[in-house]
């Protein structure tokens, strides 16, 4: 089978590999979609593992099942994720499932930007998922992504309502216009430095959208009336974005740190402003399986919309245009790698 292999964002290699094998309580899934996501462009958090079969954002099939598999059969369309949880740790028994050891070290083979992947024991267990008839592959390919995105949101305390900044409109900060939009937000104001991407968010239901340079307390004040945001959500991985997101933050309010910076990065922090305003900061990783079960009901129940979202399909030979799409965050929005093209 033919596999993507990542040895940095400018070097993607096709490459040869047998069919992965799968033994008595595996599952081998033909992959038919395969996101690319933010994560996999960030070369300080993977290049520490190149060579490597990226891709965790994947839709497929069940070509072949292990002999004491009970629970799918072969052909059923599956979303599967690549990090599962234990469920008997102490992170798991109180709810912080993406704390788990498990969850973190846990992944199927090779990676999903391949023909083929073997998904593991614990993986069928608890990590695979029936893609309803009703949501196509590509769709599917947003299950993980939009979990993520909910995660956070739960995280946040997020309720019907709340007047919610973005900072950075890329793919994260979009899915999750669309979610709130979903979910009952009230205002939802979205940022970015490029026109391109504002326009995106403005058309997925941000209210308002406007240049990050001119997002300051003055004229944010002034866009919402004096209305406070009760939410602010960091979308874009540079220390600025958390900064302002600090400065922005209304009374009471949750700063949720959902893009990551890279280790060794610091960020002031305003402790002062912070303590008198009794401001939250909370933060995700990954998504639960409970995440993941939410993600689909919204994407079957059509409450969430993404197919407007990709722009670009790819065969397997062309990963490396969608790295370079991707990694370049001027013409593309998703990037979905599609194997069997």
């Amino acid at each position: 089978m033919k596999v993507a292999v990542y040895y940095n964002n400018k070097d993607i290699r096709i490459e040869e590999r047998d069919v992965p094998r799968i033994s008595s309580r595996e599952l081998l899934v033909k992959v038919i979609s395969s996101g690319i996501c933010g994560s996999d462009v960030m070369e300080w958090y993977r290049i520490k593992k190149a060579p490597i079969v990226l891709g965790h954002e994947i839709a497929g099939v069940i070509e072949e099942t292990g002999s004491e598999v009970t629970k799918f059969k072969k052909g059923d369309r599956v979303f599967v994720s690549h990090h599962v949880p234990c469920n008997t740790c102490r992170y798991c028994l109180a709810g912080q499932h993406s704390l788990c050891d498990t969850l973190r070290s846990t992944n199927f083979d090779p990676g999903g930007f391949s023909e083929y992947i073997r998904v593991p024991e614990i993986n069928v267990d608890r990590g695979t998922f029936i893609i309803p008839d009703n949501v196509s592959f590509d769709e599917g390919s947003f299950i993980e992504p939009l979990a993520c995105v909910l995660r956070g949101l739960r995280i946040a305390s997020f309720k019907p309502g709340w007047n919610v900044l973005i900072l950075g409109s890329g793919i994260s900060g979009l899915l999750h216009i669309k979610a709130l939009r979903a979910l009952g937000a009230g205002l939802i104001i979205a940022t970015d430095v490029q026109s391109r991407r504002l326009e995106y968010a403005k058309q997925y239901g941000a209210d308002i959208t406007l240049h990050a340079r001119e997002a300051s307390e003055d004229k944010l004040s002034n866009l919402t009336g004096g209305e406070p945001f009760d939410l602010v959500v960091t979308c874009a991985g540079v220390p600025e974005v958390v900064s302002q997101a600090f400065k922005l933050i209304g009374r009471g309010g949750t700063v949720l740190l959902f893009a990551p910076l890279a280790p060794g990065v610091e960020v002031p922090m305003p402790v002062f402003r912070l303590w008198r305003d009794q401001i939250k900061i909370v933060s995700t990783y990954a998504g639960a399986p409970v995440d993941i079960e939410e993600a689909i009901k919204l994407l079957r129940y059509k409450r969430i919309e993404v197919e407007d979202m990709i722009t670009h399909r790819l065969p397997l030979t062309e990963t490396a245009k969608g790295f370079k799409f991707v990694s370049e965050g001027k013409d593309s929005i998703k990037v979905i790698i599609k194997p069997s093209l």
